[in-house]
């Protein structure tokens, strides 16, 4: 069989090698009597994966060279269901922090809200309106560490108050980082968020917009404004098309784990401008 051309978004070798043991450890967890043997190269099905995530293609429009669409989709919703995505990127988080001088376990955090709007195969028990921002559709709250990677992320509707969602995702830190002491947050998380994070022995501190007019990158908060950015050059998190919330969450992961993986061998992530050979005009 002659091998495809390359997409873009295709994991390299060296991105391959990153997180392949992850899935030969699945792979060898699922074998035995009874096992179906496996058809497909799994490099194969993460390529595809990424390339949805990258592309926002809806899945049954996977280029033909690609395994069948719901073969992509099975995998994608059981390495969800049994938190093979979520090592994946844990696994690059832990190695991006080390990469950088950084413990594997972080102490301190910011949090923060970002509402999408939906697509319209999503529910409407999955859906509100977050009436700040005028946006009907669901909202994810992030807690990022202090290089913007992503340590825990919520997706609710856009109605949830960013409070409680921050209350909730907070819990969630605290059970899987007890490290963290310190969290920072903008205006729009109230005294309760704070007491919450006393509760658990975290100091939430809220950072203050400055009083001069026009934009300024807020201290500590703008990693986790960087975040949301890396997340939007994911087409399909521009908007949310998954039928289910953890689906967009495992969504999430995928964009982080694609960002952190072509960090880490040194490989530039393509853009969206259009690349040619010509040479350019001299000025």
């Amino acid at each position: 069989m002659t091998p495809r051309r390359a997409y873009r978004s295709d994991v390299s070798d060296a991105r391959w090698a990153l997180i392949e043991p992850v899935f030969v450890a699945w792979q060898a967890s699922r074998s035995g009597p009874g096992t179906a043997a496996r058809v497909h190269d799994l490099r194969e099905i993460v390529n595809a994966i990424l390339y949805v995530n990258r592309t926002g293609i809806p899945w049954e429009y996977l280029p033909h060279d690609f395994p069948p669409f719901k073969t992509v989709y099975d995998y994608y919703a059981k390495w969800e269901a049994d938190d093979t995505t979520e090592q994946v990127h844990d696994l690059l988080r832990d190695r991006t922090r080390r990469a950088n001088a950084r413990t594997v376990e972080p102490s301190a955090a910011v949090v923060d809200a970002q509402s999408v709007k939906t697509s319209g195969n999503v529910a409407e028990t999955s859906q509100g309106i977050d009436a700040g921002k005028k946006i009907k559709g669901r909202k994810r709250h992030l807690i990022t560490d202090t290089l913007g990677l992503v340590l825990t992320v919520l997706v609710t509707a856009a109605s949830v108050h960013d409070s409680a969602g921050g209350k909730q995702a907070l819990t969630e830190l605290a059970a899987a980082h007890p490290g963290v002491t310190k969290v920072w947050a903008d205006g729009g998380y109230q005294t309760s968020v704070i007491q919450h994070g006393a509760g658990l022995g975290i100091d939430v501190e809220v950072v203050q917009r400055p009083k001069e007019r026009g934009f300024q990158p807020l201290p500590k908060r703008w990693v986790i404004e960087r975040t949301f950015g890396w997340l939007m050059q994911h087409r399909r998190l521009a908007r949310d098309y998954e039928a289910l919330p953890q689906r967009s969450r495992t969504m999430i992961h995928w964009a982080m784990a694609n960002k952190m993986s072509r960090e880490l061998p040194g490989e530039s992530a393509p853009t969206w401008r259009i690349e040619t050979d010509m040479p350019r005009t001299p000025a």
